[in-house]
């Protein structure tokens, strides 16, 4: 099976991070990352990002076959959402109106993407992701136009969730509350069950996004861990707080001691066997593992938050294909049209060279028939001659045009002679066998010592027959004889 590679990109307003990943199976290879971003004196432009990523990639020799956004955490919003019903097909078909209970107003002008977090009998509740259509439409058809048309657009936060559920292992006792900050944006995640825990299916996490803000960083995320444990309602469950900074400037030991909670740093990127060349070339390591965990969506997909399910659905696959029927029937038409063309141009050919042998033929026809004109079909024309080709070589062996006339001018020859003779010889014919060739006669004579029999013979080569074989006795008083003739050269047929 070979590997494909997909592209995860971490979209932000003016900046961008990219991670391209050759994907086999379970096997996962990262192939290149970097960062682009847009200067301050540049207005914010969705299509500017995406050239500067495009032209990226094509410097960089990436190859790719998809793509998958994660859209930060400043241009959506989240929302907690009740559901009354427990199957995704009807949420489905009722979160609109859910979430516009929520928000207080019409939900037309956003794109809703949601996450089960968890059922019961009465129903779910959901986390609801907002963003707003218009934007999306721009950052679409920007990727679009530069050849990045993604896949799937998910909230920064479910991407960072997917890639540290996969990529993170912790003692199997562990119920930790993951606080990940990159430079600007923190981002806290609870999972109720996770792989090392041996629970299938594994329960989605709890999350948090915020914004951090230049004050100190450990007091901040005191204050925000407060709410969030608060918030989650998971006081009870968490034993452990996992940090990671992409500043480092967090101190565990400040936090342990205010929440009472044993407190880690922990490297998420590890796993990702990211090299130190590498690194350099993103602007912030967190930012990196969203978009790889975006990347990886292909082989665990998204679901429901997925903002191209309710807007601007993907079509790439559809459209390439599409594209590629395209091409090949005008292809297979072409082809079509030149092997008929080359057939047409055959056939023409053909029937030319046919005409103008048909055109000499009648001439010749007409001239060996003695100006009879030639049959419309060549097979009539052509027995016509075969016969007349078989009489002709007929008549040059002395005999008649025809088999008949041959057998009727020997027969007269035969009469003739017969006639000359047979007063004077008493003569009696007991048989007659005709051939194409020759005359087998068969009869007597009355008893002169053969004489008779002799006049007869001298009356057959007069009448012009040559005489082959013969032979004659005495018997009875009577001289019988037998004898072959043929018709000489030229006597008959001429």
């Amino acid at each position: 099976m070979q590997p494909k590679n997909v592209l995860g990109i971490y979209l932000a307003r003016n900046h961008a991070t990219v991670v391209c990943l050759a994907i086999d199976g379970g096997d996962r290879n990262l192939l290149g990352c970097f960062s682009v971003s847009l200067d301050r004196a540049e207005q914010s432009a969705p299509q500017l990002l995406a050239q500067r990523i495009a032209a990226e990639c094509a410097e960089r020799n990436i190859s790719f076959a998809e793509t998958a956004v994660a859209l930060d955490c400043e241009m959506f919003m989240q929302h907690s959402v009740r559901s009354e019903f427990s199957e995704v097909r009807k949420i489905t078909q009722t979160i609109r109106f859910d979430t516009e209970e929520v928000l207080g107003a019409d939900a037309t002008d956003v794109a809703i993407a949601f996450r089960t977090d968890s059922t019961d009998e009465s129903g779910s509740n959901l986390s609801v992701f907002t963003a707003q259509k218009h934007l999306l439409g721009e950052l679409l058809s920007a990727l679009a136009a530069g050849n990045l048309d993604p896949v799937s657009v998910e909230p920064d936060v479910n991407c960072l969730e997917r890639f540290i559920v996969t990529g993170v292992c912790l003692p199997a006792e562990a119920r930790p509350l993951f606080a990940v900050l990159s430079r600007r944006n923190g981002y806290f995640l609870a999972p109720l069950s996770l792989p090392w825990q041996g629970v299938l299916p594994m329960a989605p996490a709890a999350m948090r996004t915020f914004l951090l803000s230049a004050q100190n960083r450990s007091e901040q995320l005191v204050k925000q861990l407060s709410m969030t444990i608060a918030f989650l309602q998971t006081a009870g469950a968490v034993n452990r707080i996992e940090v990671f900074d992409a500043t480092d400037s967090v101190n565990c030991d400040y936090i342990a001691k205010n929440l009472s909670v044993q407190t880690e740093q922990i490297d998420i990127i590890q796993s990702v066997q990211v090299s130190p060349e590498q690194l350099t070339d993103c602007h912030d390591p967190v930012e990196l593992a969203i978009a790889y965990g975006a990347a990886i969506a292909v082989v665990d997909p998204p679901g429901n938050a997925n903002w191209r399910s309710d807007f601007m659905p993907y079509q790439g696959r559809k459209m390439r294909l599409q594209k590629a029927l395209k091409l090949f029937a005008v292809a297979a038409v072409i082809f079509m049209f030149a092997v008929g063309l080359y057939g047409l141009m055959q056939a023409l050919q053909f029937n030319k060279y046919r005409a103008g042998l048909r055109k000499k033929f009648a001439k010749d026809y007409s001239a060996v028939m003695l100006g009879e004109k030639m049959p419309d079909k060549s097979k009539e024309a052509t027995r016509k001659l075969d016969s007349t080709l078989r009489r002709i070589k007929e008549a040059q062996k002395g005999y008649s045009l025809t088999g008949e006339d041959a057998v009727a001018g020997k027969v007269t020859l035969v009469l003739q002679a017969f006639n000359k003779c047979a007063a004077a010889t008493g003569l009696n014919i007991g048989e007659i066998r005709i051939t194409d060739k020759a005359i087998t006669i068969s009869g007597d004579t009355s008893a002169r010592g053969n004489a008779n029999t002799l006049k007869v013979f001298d009356a057959m080569k007069q009448a012009g027959l040559n005489i082959l074989q013969q032979s004659f006795s005495s018997e009875g008083g009577r001289d019988s004889f037998t004898v072959t003739v043929e018709a000489q050269k030229g006597t008959v047929g001429e």
